[in-house]
């Protein structure tokens, strides 16, 4: 089957950054966008690339692993805050470009996110039965990663099962005797419970 993929962007028609605004920046940040806010993006690059170090510029995805220092600034050029929310495990200092303003995400925020993810994690390394969480959309696809993951987790003493859908329904968790979820398609997915959590957020403890 083949299939079209097709950009949808906004158009920029009443976008504006002042001087008032771009003084919330530090000097140095990456910039960051959605592909619907490519246009916008672009704009606002050259604006401040005449008053503050660009380290960056980067469409990102909801699930895009980005790997920079957690120092560093990043301004996303985006709507609501699911795509702000995947940065959180990855920058100290987030900023968000909405309805013409730049708004810094609170460090409480980011903190709160953060302790989400540990109490995961913790209930992960408890769980004996785990349930490696396989996508088989486009893009998202990682069989061959949860094969590998099964095959590691078991070796440390899990029982591990994997569980291939087009739509991962978390409502049909419940009829699983499954105590955590390993995800291994789109990042985001781990914003839907408290059960969950991303197969690279357990690849950082030695033992797997």
């Amino acid at each position: 089957m083949k299939v079209l993929y097709i950009e949808s962007k906004l158009k920029n028609k009443n976008f504006s950054l002042t001087e008032k605004e771009i003084d919330k920046l530090p000097k140095e940040i990456y910039l960051f966008y959605t592909i619907q806010y490519k246009g916008i993006a672009e704009s606002i690059k050259k604006i401040l690339e005449k008053k503050i170090t660009l380290l960056g510029f980067q469409q990102v995805l909801g699930c895009t692993i980005l790997g920079y220092k957690k120092d560093s600034a990043v301004l996303l050029i985006s709507s609501g805050r699911f795509h702000a929310l995947n940065l959180f495990s990855q920058f100290n200092k987030i900023f968000v470009f909405e309805n013409n303003k730049i708004i810094k995400i609170p460090n409480e925020e980011i903190k709160k996110f953060r302790l989400k993810r540990k109490a995961a994690l913790i209930k992960f390394l408890r769980a004996k039965k785990i349930g490696i969480l396989v996508s088989t959309k486009i893009g998202q696809s990682n069989l061959n990663l949860a094969l590998s993951l099964k095959q590691k987790l078991e070796k440390s003493g899990k029982e591990c099962y994997i569980f291939l859908s087009n739509k991962i329904d978390i409502n049909q968790f419940e009829n699983f005797d499954i105590e955590s979820w390993v995800n291994t398609a789109c990042s985001g997915l781990i914003l839907d419970s408290p059960a969950i959590i991303n197969y690279y957020e357990i690849l950082k403890i030695k033992k797997f």
